[in-house]
């Protein structure tokens, strides 16, 4: 009789020994397996320190030492604790997966939208973004759209082309690139394509698997700057950007911020908008120079005196104006559905501290600052003085933002702040009131930044 009592409470003790075992066991493969699969010196010293305890714990299981027989319930609670440490510990090394594989959990999926015009300093603030590895970067892509829907200028037209950016915009931050497919000229044949704009621009477009091999006699209107790939397949773009953990544009082809509202409140999209601008009086000197033909009028006029400046000229350049304006102060006012997701940024300030604006816009996007990003911008605030092309993002910045000041003729200035005073004022931008004020290195036409600007 005292064997059969007995014989229930040894299995009893013999599952209990059993089940203590197989947990240990499937903590011993799980940690196992993390070391192969990251193979990191750090990880698996970490992981060691976690292991030193099990063998200690399987010591006591096997010890020959009798002990009291547990009670049932004295049972259940050992398991339960049991299942609590590895639980613990499974979460831990988790979290350690994660730091070695980014440093840290990269967080939700952010959509960052770089807002601005036509030389401004957008393709060298782009270039923040295009830098950082888990971000998908797209450079203009909505030149194509604007090439191929021509609307004229002003009333229901330009509202009309406003709406068709937005919608081709939201696909696009939706990783949705086939869209492109019906503006691109000539059109993609089986989703390829030799001819979207600037792609050498985007480092996604120009990476593996994206970048296949070059093809003979394929002629590649917008190659990639450091390697040779063949015609941009649009299905391994797409892939691509659905692999990355953000999406990141630039675009000079959207200034009505009201037209945003739909992305923002869009649930699949976590948008975040930087608008960028720049002292008008610098863009007007700078598009003279780039876009020499379409200022002719202005060049002669600034030059010669003879030919006078068209009114048309001066109506656009303060409609310019005018519509920016606008898209800040509504911006800077704060409605519900923009708080948190907008931000003034004046080129001047990204000139002048690169390394600190780029910081305080990733902190605003909610993205990680990579050292990549940071090297670059090292790399490229620093260029000798003569080595700045027109369209060259590589520039010794501080030098750079404000050299306009000595080549612009005090009239033209005039003509500029007289069309443009009311968001000159709004960004900050001191009036020159005569040419040596103009000239005047010492005379700063810069106020300080204000913090509202982050909104």
């Amino acid at each position: 009789m005292e064997i059969r009592c007995a014989l229930p409470q040894d299995i009893r003790e013999l599952l209990h020994c059993l089940k203590m075992r197989s947990k240990y066991a499937v903590l011993l493969v799980f940690v196992i397996s993390l070391i192969i699969i990251e193979k990191e010196n750090n990880f698996i010293s970490r992981v060691s320190d976690k292991l030193k305890q099990s063998p200690q714990a399987l010591a006591e299981a096997n010890s020959t030492e009798v002990s009291p027989a547990p009670a049932e319930n004295g049972s259940l609670a050992s398991l339960q604790e049991l299942d609590a440490a590895f639980s613990q510990l499974r979460s831990h090394l988790y979290n350690i997966t994660l730091q070695l594989a980014g440093d840290r959990d990269p967080g939700p999926r952010r959509h960052v939208l770089l807002m601005a015009t036509t030389r401004t300093g957008s393709s060298f603030v782009g270039e923040f973004f295009n830098q950082q590895g888990s971000i998908f970067y797209l450079f203009e892509p909505l030149w194509h759209v604007e090439k191929t829907v021509t609307f004229l200028p002003g009333g229901a037209s330009a509202v009309g082309s406003a709406l068709v950016y937005r919608d081709v915009l939201k696909q696009l931050l939706l990783c949705d690139l086939y869209i492109l497919e019906n503006f691109i000229s000539p059109a993609p044949e089986g989703h390829l394509t030799p001819f979207l704009f600037r792609r050498g621009s985007s480092h996604s477009l120009c990476e593996e698997p994206v970048c296949t091999p070059s093809t003979k006699k394929v002629f590649e209107k917008y190659y990639c700057k450091n390697r040779r790939c063949g015609p941009l397949n649009i299905t391994l773009a797409a892939e691509a950007c659905r692999r990355k953990q953000h999406v990141a544009l630039k675009t000079v082809r959207i200034r009505q911020l009201e037209f945003l509202q739909p992305l923002v409140e869009d649930p699949r999209l976590d948008l975040r908008i930087i608008q960028l601008v720049r002292d008008p009086r610098a863009v007007l000197a700078s598009r003279m120079v780039a876009f020499s033909g379409k200022y002719e009028t202005w060049k002669k006029w600034a030059s010669e005196g003879e030919a006078p400046l068209r009114e048309e000229e001066v109506q656009r350049l303060r409609g310019n104006c005018e519509s920016i304006r606008v898209s800040a102060e509504l911006g800077l006012r704060r409605p519900g559905w923009l708080r948190g997701r907008y931000m003034l940024v004046r080129y001047e300030d990204v000139a002048r501290a690169p390394l600190q604006k780029a910081r305080e816009m990733y902190r605003f996007a909610g993205l990680p600052l990579t050292p990549q990003v940071e090297e670059w911008i090292g790399k490229n605030t620093q260029a000798p003085r003569d080595g700045n092309g027109v369209y060259s993002t590589c520039k010794n910045s501080s030098e750079q933002f404000d050299k306009w000041r000595f080549s612009m003729p005090f009239k033209l200035a005039q003509v500029v702040q007289d069309a443009c005073a009311p968001a000159m004022q709004l960004f900050g931008y001191k009036l020159a009131s005569s040419p040596a004020a103009l000239a005047n290195r010492s005379f700063s036409l810069l106020e300080e930044a204000q913090p509202a600007w982050v909104t």
